[in-house]
């Protein structure tokens, strides 16, 4: 079920920061389940139904932005190692993210303010993630939610976090290494990742047809570099994330040549060895 978010703001807490991320697209929701009383052998033969909510569903997409990506990048991912100060930098940090092969055990707040109406879900987990990326577009995170605890109306009288207005990624700023060769002919790519029972990571990518750059059917490691290019970032690596995905193999071409114009072939890889992610943030934030 595709549920309209525009109008919806989002915010998300831990026990150790509170963050208003940029919203698009979908929405969380109340998941309700039905009890269905069956009828009686005597009796009118009414069968009843109740519902019961069963806590929270739905997905949170969300552009990066140089402000939330290492935050919302370390929910997607599960687990952050301490962060290691940048050599000759004033005040910079990196994060090492990983892929953990099992569900994740962090749990943080939403706060969901829509038509009015302010709602606490409480005790949620990323059972799953995508992150896409297309040229000319900005990189997106869908986060799909799961548990939580029965929605509750947010009475806090105190200021929300504000949402994060900071500069967002690109597709085009986005740059491929695999088995150490630069590629250029990559339109695009959706890293997936389901969690629940284990660990399936999937990575589709989109490139355009070139004899001359066709990508091979087994990859060793794939390096993603996404990096802002604004002139004021003094720090080398501030304004940059960079996820390394190992052991691809193609498991499917869904290319359609029945086409005028140039074609974008999607390519379908299953991802059996490890994704690790590095973020740099300005300052030693805790990311928990």
């Amino acid at each position: 079920m595709r549920v309209n978010g525009c109008d919806c703001s989002i915010v998300i807490k831990t026990a150790y920061r509170e963050m208003g991320v940029p919203y698009c697209e979908e929405t969380i929701r109340e998941a309700v389940s039905v009890l269905q009383e069956e009828a009686a052998i005597e009796g009118d033969g009414i069968k009843r139904a109740i519902s019961k909510s069963n806590g929270v569903t739905g997905c949170v997409v969300t552009p990066l932005t140089i402000g939330t990506a290492p935050f919302l990048l370390y929910l997607a991912m599960g687990a952050a190692a301490s962060p290691v100060f940048v050599s000759q930098t004033r005040n910079l940090y990196q994060y090492r993210l990983n892929l953990l092969p099992f569900e994740d055990t962090d749990c943080f707040d939403l706060i969901q303010d829509r038509n009015n109406e302010r709602r606490l879900y409480e005790g949620c987990r990323v059972k799953g993630f995508e992150m896409r990326v297309v040229r000319d577009e900005a990189v997106k995170l869908k986060l799909d939610i799961t548990d939580g605890k029965i929605p509750v109306v947010y009475t806090a009288h105190c200021k929300t976090a504000e949402m994060s207005s900071a500069e967002r990624f690109s597709g085009e700023n986005i740059g491929y290494r695999i088995n150490g060769k630069e590629y250029t002919n990559i339109y695009g790519l959706t890293l997936a990742a389901k969690k629940e029972g284990g660990t399936r990571t999937e990575l589709w990518i989109r490139r355009i047809l070139n004899k001359n750059a066709e990508l091979p059917q087994v990859i060793d490691e794939l390096i993603i570099t996404a990096q802002l290019l604004r002139d004021e970032y003094e720090q080398k690596h501030f304004g940059m994330f960079r996820i390394t995905v190992k052991r691809l193999v193609l498991t499917s071409d869904e290319t359609n040549v029945n086409s005028v114009d140039t074609v974008i072939g999607p390519l379908r890889y299953y991802v059996s060895g490890t994704v690790s992610t590095e973020v740099f943030t300005a300052g030693e934030e805790i990311l928990l």
